[in-house]
């Protein structure tokens, strides 16, 4: 048997904890660290191996702690530093780890250093972020009124690079005259990472949450850390936001993230994964391969596009299991030899799994919910839990724009109506199948008044299918998608090819069913196990490649009630999935 490249990241089952929607301890209606510690020993129940918090850091919250005024402190509304190490002591005797959600692209408007950069043009720390003169209009393409600028000043910004959030990437500050530049929103301006002692200061500390026990980083949007000589224009005509074909993988990001290895992160035994728009495998090679930047692994995001349409996040298609299938195959290919996968369907950004991929109107949530878990941790590659996902959670039918807390969906809502790309009768259809705020919805403990998250009145609403989607019903139902989980995560800690054994798809040309082997040698011979999965509410039937039709197996885990001896054919339920042993 070939030697594993073991490393405790791979065979980590890693659960996302957003803190603000967790476990509120003192009825404030906001979760908190302490309402986490409180949960430890569900955590630890449930059979996870890591922790990724986001973000705790003190922040004013405009993007819900995505824009950090104090590195080093926690933010009142979820705690203190005490608080912290008390769950930090609390998951690492359970044999947790725990990897901090780290935002380094940009800063809240009142950190610091941005409070002393505004000052004047001559302050000390004036370099460590983006400040420009403006230009004169003629010939820029741009419009004066379309940015917010005192009425004597008549210029555009820098350049024509739009922010993420919707609107121009620039604000025009009064206070010097100078346009600053925030690929999000205008109160958290983007850092200069070509400032060496703005590189020293993250890098410092960043030393110091490692030294205070922490196991890696979760580093958001860290591939937009780089901006070209000369902050070009945006050249591609079909981007939706201008300006990405010039600040993604910009041209010194490879040497930031090596120095950052180099200087940080080299000889200790710590994850890093780092969330990456628009990346190509050969991109991501260089980010984490043999010869990258020592980076763990990267979140990538294509099998979440596929909804989309050229217009971007706000707009729809449908997609089929099909699509789904060959691109996540295609990732698992590419980076087979040489990367690491890191595989999820929904996080903190993103809407709800079950509800975006599998079933909630035909009446197999709980298979769908199922089958969706089993993809996830039977890939190649570290499986991502979001809270509630182990539940089988599901999207919030919101009525109004008005119950929305996300910044980033009321911005970008109200440009699209603006310029006309969405009707207002199609407005709030979007909005609940596409908002953040799906995954924000306060986390179901159990079927009372508030799902058993806060006594007092929670930060947003708790989705009214609490009374039979909770975690309470859950633990006491032993055909559960919480217990069905736990077989999962169990059969990945037991079977190291579930891990490690090399993605084989099978029958590519199926437009409902997912079929793979997945293949390990071993000093007995091979291990291998067939997974199969049946996208859709119809029955399907199965007929197995032809090399193992007849194959002695046994089922390890399947989301129906199922018993075989052999590889044969067979009619698959409605979103069946089956994981055949074939040792």
């Amino acid at each position: 048997m070939t030697a594993l490249d073991r490393a405790w990241w791979k065979e980590a089952v890693v659960y996302q904890i957003y803190p603000r929607s967790f476990n509120d301890s003192d009825g404030d209606g906001l979760g908190d660290i302490p309402g986490i510690v409180e949960k430890v020993d569900y955590l630890d129940s449930l059979g996870v191996d890591c922790v990724w918090l986001n973000p705790v850091y003190e922040s004013p919250g405009v993007d819900n702690g995505y824009d950090i005024s104090d590195y080093r402190a926690i933010m009142d509304e979820f705690g203190t530093m005490a608080d912290w190490k008390e769950l930090r002591d609390a998951l690492h005797e359970r044999g947790i780890r725990l990897i901090m959600d780290l935002v380094v692209n940009h800063t809240s408007d009142e950190h610091a250093w941005f409070v002393n950069s505004r000052s004047s043009k001559d302050a000390e720390y004036r370099e460590y972020y983006w400040w420009r003169e403006g230009r004169t209009p003629e010939g820029t393409g741009l419009d004066p009124d379309d940015y917010d600028t005192p009425a004597d000043v008549d210029e555009v910004p820098p350049n024509n690079w739009d922010s993420f959030f919707g609107g121009p990437a620039w604000t025009y500050d009064d206070q010097t005259g100078e346009w600053y530049l925030h690929l999000f929103d205008e109160r958290m301006p983007d850092v200069n990472w070509e400032t060496a002692d703005l590189r020293e200061e993250l890098f410092e500390m960043m030393e110091w949450w490692l030294d205070n026990g922490i196991d890696g980083f979760r580093m958001d949007v860290i591939n937009l850390i780089s901006k070209p000589d000369g902050l070009p224009d945006g050249e591609d005509p079909t981007a939706i936001v201008k300006g990405v074909d010039k600040f993604t993988n910009g041209p010194r990001v490879h040497d930031y993230l090596s120095e950052l290895h180099d200087r940080v992160l080299e000889g200790t035994d710590s994850m890093t994964v780092g969330e990456m728009a628009e990346l190509s495998i050969e991109e991501a090679k260089r980010y984490v391969g043999e010869d990258g930047d020592g980076m763990s692994m990267v979140f990538t995001f294509d099998h979440m596009r596929l909804d989309m349409t050229d217009a971007g996040r706000w707009s729809y298609r449908e997609s089929s299991p099909r699509e789904l299938k060959e691109t996540m195959t295609h990732w698992q290919d590419g980076l087979a030899d040489e990367g690491w996968n890191s595989l999820f369907l929904n996080n903190h950004d993103e809407p709800r799994q079950v509800s975006r991929f599998g079933d909630v109107g035909e009446g197999y949530r709980r298979e769908s919910a199922k089958l969706l878990a089993t993809v996830l941790h039977t890939l190649r590659g570290t499986p991502y839990i979001y809270q509630g996902e182990e539940l089988g959670m599901t999207n919030y039918p919101f009525d109004s724009l008005d119950e929305i807390r996300d910044v980033d969906t009321i911005k970008n809502v109200r440009a699209a109506q603006k310029s006309g790309q969405l009707d207002e009768d199609d407005v709030m259809d979007l909005v609940r199948y596409r908002t953040r705020d799906n995954a924000r919805t306060p986390m179901q403990w159990d079927d009372s008044e508030h799902a058993g998250f806060t006594d007092g009145t929670p930060w947003m609403p708790v989705n009214p299918n609490k009374d039979t989607i909770n975690a309470e019903d859950a633990r006491n139902d032993p055909d559960s998608v919480w217990h069905y989980y736990r077989d999962l995560i169990d059969l990945r800690t037991e079977r190291d090819v579930v891990v490690y054994g090399e993605y084989d798809l099978r029958l590519p040309e199926h437009e409902s069913l997912w079929v793979y082997t997945r293949t390990l040698e071993t000093d007995d011979g091979e291990d291998t196990l067939l997974v199969v999965l049946n996208f859709g509410n119809d029955e399907t039937e199965f007929e197995p490649p032809a090399d193992l039709v007849g194959e002695s197996a046994e089922i390890l885990i399947s989301n129906y009630d199922t018993d075989v001896n052999a590889v044969e054919q067979t009619t698959l339920r409605p979103w069946e999935a089956r994981v055949y042993d074939l040792a």
